[in-house]
C-alpha cells in the first residue's frame, strides 16, 4: 500500500465503522457501539498514533450516610426548570447521594 492509498483505506474503515453503528442504532437512540465496532475504532486510533487510555475507575469514599443530606432535600435545591430540562435532554433520574473524592473532580 502506498502512502497515497493509506488515507483512503482509513476513510473506508471509518465509514464502515460509522455505517455499522448507524445500522445497529436505528430505532435505538443513544445506542452504544458493539464490541467489534469499538475494537475497530480503537485499532484505527492506534494506527494513527493516538494514545488510547482506558478510563480509570474512581473509587467512592465510604462516608457515613447520616452525614449526607437526604436526596429529596438536594432535589429541592435544583430549580424545577433545570430538572425538567435534565429530564428532557438526558432522562436523568437522581437516585442516590454520594460524596466524590476531590481527585475525581480534577
Amino acid at each position: 500500500m502506498t502512502i497515497a492509498e493509506k488515507p483512503a483505506a482509513h476513510a473506508d474503515e471509518a465509514s464502515e465503522a460509522v455505517e455499522a453503528v448507524a445500522a445497529t442504532s436505528e430505532g435505538a437512540p443513544n445506542a452504544w457501539p458493539d464490541e467489534s465496532t469499538e475494537a475497530a475504532i480503537l485499532s484505527e486510533l492506534r494506527e494513527k498514533g493516538e494514545a488510547v487510555k482506558p478510563v480509570a475507575a474512581v473509587e467512592v469514599e465510604e462516608v457515613d450516610p447520616k452525614a449526607l443530606p437526604p436526596l429529596d432535600e438536594l432535589l429541592k435545591r435544583i430549580p424545577a426548570e433545570v430538572r425538567e430540562t435534565l429530564d428532557d435532554l438526558f432522562r436523568a433520574k437522581f437516585v442516590r447521594v454520594v460524596r466524590l473524592p476531590k481527585k475525581a473532580l480534577k
